[in-house]
């Protein structure tokens, strides 16, 4: 008998006799939050093979075994570092359709307590319990959500007739409301063939229907703000709203819209299949008309049909002033976030959030990578950001590219996803969500939403789809920033995923091009004519910072402060949110001034219209580690520099 492919989604937590001391030590404590995915890394199960690899190497082969082991070792984890760099999903090592049911009635799983969120709570602690009678270091526990994955009711194939050596274990979890009952399963046997040991009883949340996880977005005009949230009510049970209005003053209901899809909507394995997990229905609402700089409460409210309500808590967020006035802006960029380091970046966001006035995390967003429940797992972990500032997003490899879906990169990066779920999981103000780089095409409109504040225009293409010359997305991108009213908007910030400037990345100078291939040629010409001051990218997994460059060549011998008119663009990679690290090449290049190999964001601060200045900060500690700054006045923005003007004329 097998384990149903739809159950197996949410959670891992590896057990071995080289953890277990730990947990029992830190299982008492009042834990930090975190979510039980984040625990996942790809090798975290090799550690103890490879410790017993090294002591069974010593003993048959003494130290020329071990130094064979070792080369081996140092291979495998080199191979390992070069899959997480591309963001291979934890879940996806686990052959979970070959597990075998191996149920023993001397070992357990218990977790407590059984119903979670009696105070309105998204997020609880649960104590788990396991025992085994034959403890291995290929012990691991899953949660399968939702509980009941036909398992239960199988008789044991491997009941123990000799005494046990019991070894057991209180675990302390977190899971979040994702709209169904859990259960933790004991499995054995390691990840390749896993044997089932022990079932758990269940856990639920008091409501698993309950709104939860609001995350805002710029709307299409700079005085809308969108609030767009995920329950388990669907529009034939409930009415979706939210209740708003200035703090402390008149409170109004706006109405949602609801989307969801299908396991058909998306577009191959692991989405469709063992990574498919029902997303539950997803709410949009536009709160219109809003007066510049103003705070405003929020609510996320469903409206049943026998008269009743269900509520979220109360929320609150700043509006957007108006565009041109001359205010204090705070802009937050990273990319390709993922789990690993991505605890440390949310903490430093969110202990600076006071001072932070909108996110934009270009691509890469949680590598799902087709497990579905992971977007859930994501957006749970960014609610203290995402409630309070717009969160917008670019798409990523990891979203959108899979083969014959319109990608422009034609691989399986996405699991199947091809776009679907970031497209549904997060408001877009597109007129086609499927074209992120399509906001407001030849309207005028459009400026308001990349002049998203009074002073920077923030332009984000979409690199998953053709930026070359003569494409729809590159007349596009020439129009938009064509558009800019410099006078008013004086700082020009160009986005995308991939780097379709400079990078040092070792993947990149292993092809040669320090970028993406053909990027440069394309696109540079666009960045000098209308004199982009900054281009930042994510993918590659690392920090990085160009001097004002045009055509390979430094156009600006300065590092720190620039002034007068702008000569070139510099160019950032901010790949490091949180996704495993890539290296740098060892070659040397001229025009790179930092680079940096650890996890880290973006913060960009716009003080006047003269004054800007550019941050990056590392995760760790939130502290600077590289910065510069510019100052200009509008006439500067008007001068000519090399080809960023048209040809003129000595007649008079």
């Amino acid at each position: 008998m097998r384990l149903t492919e739809s159950s197996f989604s949410t959670f891992l937590y590896f057990i071995s006799h080289f953890t277990k001391k730990k947990t029992l030590s830190t299982s008492h404590k009042s834990p930090t939050p975190l979510k039980v995915s984040s625990l996942v890394t790809q090798s975290c199960f090799l550690i103890p093979i490879l410790l017993s690899s090294i002591l069974h190497a010593f003993s048959f082969w003494g130290m020329r075994g071990l130094r064979m082991i070792m080369w081996t070792i140092l291979l495998v984890l080199a191979i390992l570092h070069r899959a997480s760099s591309h963001g291979i999903q934890p879940l996806s090592r686990i052959a979970i359709h070959k597990a075998t049911l191996a149920l023993d009635n001397l070992a357990y799983v218990k977790a407590s307590p059984t119903v979670l969120g009696l105070n309105g709570q998204n997020t609880e602690w649960v104590t788990v319990e396991y025992s085994s009678p034959n403890p291995s270091m290929d012990d691991w526990i899953v949660v399968f959500s939702p509980a009941n994955f036909s398992a239960s009711t199988c008789p044991a194939e491997n009941p123990r007739v000799y005494p046990p050596l019991l070894c057991s274990a209180p675990i302390k979890l977190q899971l979040i409301n994702q709209r169904s009952d859990f259960s933790f399963a004991l499995f054995s046997n390691g990840f390749l063939n896993p044997k089932l040991v022990a079932v758990s009883n269940t856990v639920s949340f008091a409501n698993p229907n309950a709104p939860v996880y609001p995350r805002l977005a710029q709307g299409k005009q700079w005085d809308e703000m969108t609030v767009t949230w995920t329950s388990g009510y669907g529009i034939d049970e409930a009415e979706p709203f939210v209740q708003w209005g200035p703090k402390g003053g008149h409170q109004q209901h706006s109405p949602a819209v609801t989307l969801t899809f299908e396991r058909s909507s998306v577009c191959g394995a692991p989405a469709r299949t063992i990574g498919w997990r029902d997303p539950g229905y997803i709410h949009t609402s536009f709160l219109k008309e809003l007066w510049p700089n103003r705070v405003y409460t929020y609510k996320l409210g469903h409206r049943l049909f026998n008269s009743t309500h269900v509520w979220s808590q109360e929320y609150q967020f700043r509006a957007s002033p108006f565009p041109g006035q001359n205010s204090l802006q705070r802009v937050v960029i990273f990319g390709d976030m993922g789990k690993r380091g991505s605890l440390n970046t949310t903490k430093q966001l969110i202990k600076d959030l006071k001072n932070i006035d909108i996110v934009f995390h270009i691509g890469d967003i949680c590598y799902a990578n087709g497990y579905i429940s992971q977007w859930d797992q994501f957006t749970a972990q960014i609610e203290p950001i995402a409630s309070a500032v717009p969160y917008m997003l670019a798409s990523g490899n990891h979203e959108r590219d899979w083969p014959g879906t319109g990608s422009f990169y034609e691989n399986n990066d996405s699991g199947g996803e091809c776009g679907v779920l970031a497209e549904t999981m997060f408001f877009v103000p597109a007129e086609n969500r499927a074209k992120y780089w399509s906001q407001y095409e030849f309207l005028n409109e459009f400026i308001f939403y990349y002049n998203l504040f009074a002073l920077d225009f923030i332009f984000t293409a979409d690199s998953e789809h053709d930026w070359r010359e003569g494409t729809e997305q590159y007349k596009f991108i020439e129009h938009c920033l064509a558009s800019v009213d410099r006078q008013k908007q004086p700082w020009l910030v160009f986005l995308a995923h991939r780097v379709l400037g400079y990078s040092s990345d070792l993947s990149y100078a292993v092809e040669g091009s320090f970028g993406e291939p053909m990027a440069k040629e394309n696109l540079q010409k666009l960045w000098q004519k209308y004199k982009v001051d900054i281009a930042i990218y994510g993918h590659a997994h690392n920090y990085e910072r160009t001097c004002p460059i045009y055509k390979n060549q430094c156009t600006d011998n300065e590092k720190r402060y620039y002034k007068g008119t702008p000569k070139g663009t510099i160019h950032v990679v901010a790949g490091g949110a949180g996704a495993s690290l890539s290296p740098f090449t060892t070659l040397k290049t001229k025009w790179s001034l930092f680079k940096d190999y650890d996890y880290g964001f973006i913060k960009l601060t716009a003080f006047d219209h003269s004054n800007l200045l550019f941050e990056y900060k590392k995760s760790s500690d939130g502290k600077v580690y590289d910065s510069f700054r510019i100052s200009r006045d509008y006439r500067d923005i008007l001068a000519c520099t090399v080809d960023s003007c048209p040809l003129t004329t000595l007649a008079s």
